[in-house]
């Protein structure tokens, strides 16, 4: 099997790329991951890309010089695949067209329902039965692309936005892999 060689992009603690790392150790997993790229210098989850011994780069969205050395290190990658994995800023457009159809995402709703930012305070205070995670591609609209995969979580009356953030992250660790396996097929 030739795997895809993928670059996480990340901004906090890096969970979804420890469970994408993971995955992508094993035989038969599509995706090799080359690159991990932080739009924040300070995130937790670099230390998983130190650990595994996986190069990284933090990327300044405000310095040209930056974003143009992060475009060159995913060329000298032959990155084919990014995956955002808790990644909070906006892509440019331009980006997401030069990379168009291999940009996926995952976020923590049943799409099209929840997008954008406060997912589990959104979902609680509408007294949701159900909620979930959605991996989609990227488009130029933020959580609007064609969606690849979604996965339910129901929600217990006790929930708080901690418990219901927890459940639903241990369901987007499994529904990225299967993600990442089906459109690889």
């Amino acid at each position: 099997m030739v795997k895809k060689n993928t670059c996480i992009f990340i901004s906090g603690t890096g969970t979804n790329l420890k469970a994408l790392i993971k995955s992508s150790r094993e035989y038969n997993f599509p995706i090799n991951i080359k690159l991990v790229i932080s739009s924040n210098e300070s995130a937790k989850g670099l230390n998983f890309a130190k650990i595994y011994r996986i190069p990284y780069y933090i990327l300044n969205l405000n310095n040209q010089l930056s974003l143009e050395l992060g475009l060159k290190k995913l060329k000298e990658n032959n990155i084919s695949l990014i995956c955002l994995a808790g990644y909070m800023k906006i892509l440019k457009k331009k980006f997401i067209n030069k990379y168009s159809g291999k940009i996926i995402n995952i976020h923590p709703s049943l799409l099209p329902k929840y997008k954008g930012l406060d997912t589990f305070k959104r979902v609680l205070q509408a007294s949701e039965k159900v909620t979930g995670c959605t991996v989609h591609y990227v488009n130029s609209k933020i959580d609007s692309g064609k969606i690849i995969l979604k996965k339910k979580v129901y929600i217990k009356e006790n929930d708080s936005e901690v418990s219901l953030k927890a459940r639903v992250q241990q369901a987007e660790y499994k529904t990225y892999a299967e993600a990442i396996i089906k459109i690889n097929r």
